[in-house]
């Protein structure tokens, strides 16, 4: 009996009394170099998960389509990616939802000395876009000038779909007029002296519509947030310690420095200027109701191949008990 006692007294000492009983574990797909591995590095370095109970595990991906198919079979728990591809994997009954992690997206960047002053200069000029010619902030685009210009972009100008850093190094050699592309790489070129020309929260204001709705967010199966409801609220706990450590702290951005791949202080802070203005501080019936007037447009302009059957945004897209 001593001796049963004397264990459970050392096993309190070596694990502690937070590890007396295991965490609840939550994998979490992402991309290496992708801003969502410095959110969770950050979580992780700190302990945040720990103080809330659970174990964030990261599991590499290639590719965001390779980070859908592991959340679609269930080798991870949780992905980031838009809600307007949950809202079509709910169209085709698939219950995944959705929790905000980003209301940062895309930039229109000008190198610098551009001779492109207003919308319609952009005519006849190549414009580099990141991803392919679905990309939500590129839909926006098109949406946008044929409201202001009465014409299609990708008809008056020459879209070039490529790899973010490909088409870094394609403006900074003047083989592109013009770049949208991602906000942490729109960061890395202000910081080189490349200028923004429009955001894409400006095209949505500018459309009539709310321009702070988070187009980034955590999407998971309803059916293992209903099981696992502890383990979901305690990452979200535990990504807004997260947040705001990196909202407030330069040497954070310093210590991730290597993962980011530039210790240069301007690309830094840049970056560190471009996550804090993404943090989402709202996410009411204000702004799914914007979600989903947003999401009509993209419906009009992407059609079938963007949304498949999903003509209408379920209101199940955003899981409901997060608020901010």
């Amino acid at each position: 009996m001593l001796l049963r006692v004397t264990w459970f007294i050392l096993a309190l000492t070596v694990l502690g009394p937070a590890k007396a009983q295991d965490d609840r574990a939550i994998r979490v797909g992402l991309l290496r170099f992708g801003t969502v591995a410095w959110e969770i590095d950050t979580v992780r370095h700190h302990g945040f998960d720990r103080r809330h109970g659970i174990a964030v595990t990261p599991v590499e991906f290639a590719s965001n389509e390779a980070a859908k198919v592991a959340l679609q079979t269930g080798a991870v728990d949780m992905i980031v990616t838009d809600w307007p591809w949950v809202a079509r994997q709910r169209g085709e009954g698939t219950a995944f939802s959705f929790v905000p992690y980003s209301k940062a997206v895309g930039t229109l960047m000008l190198p610098q000395n551009s001779a492109i002053q207003t919308l319609a200069d952009l005519k006849g000029r190549r414009i580099g876009v990141a991803g392919g010619p679905l990309d939500k902030s590129w839909l926006l685009l098109r949406t946008y000038a044929q409201r202001e210009l009465g014409a299609d972009l990708a008809e008056v100008a020459e879209p070039v779909f490529g790899a973010p850093p490909l088409l870094n190094e394609e403006l900074a050699r003047g083989r592109i007029d013009a770049v949208l592309t991602y906000w942490h790489y729109a960061a890395r070129l202000e910081a080189s002296g490349a200028s923004v020309f429009l955001t894409v929260a400006d095209m949505i204001l500018r459309l009539g519509l709310d321009g702070d709705v988070p187009m980034l967010g955590y999407a998971f199966r309803d059916e293992w947030a209903e099981r696992e409801g502890a383990v979901l609220e305690g990452f979200v706990a535990a990504s807004r310690q997260a947040k705001a450590l990196l909202a407030a702290s330069k040497e954070e951005w310093i210590r991730l420095a290597p993962q980011i791949g530039s210790d240069d202080p301007a690309v830094l802070r840049a970056l560190q200027a471009g996550f804090r203005a993404g943090i989402p501080d709202r996410w009411s019936e204000d702004e799914r109701q914007a979600a989903s007037d947003l999401y009509a447009i993209l419906v009009r302009i992407g059609g079938d191949k963007l949304v498949g059957r999903a003509k209408i945004l379920d209101a199940k897209t955003f899981w409901p008990s997060v608020s901010y």
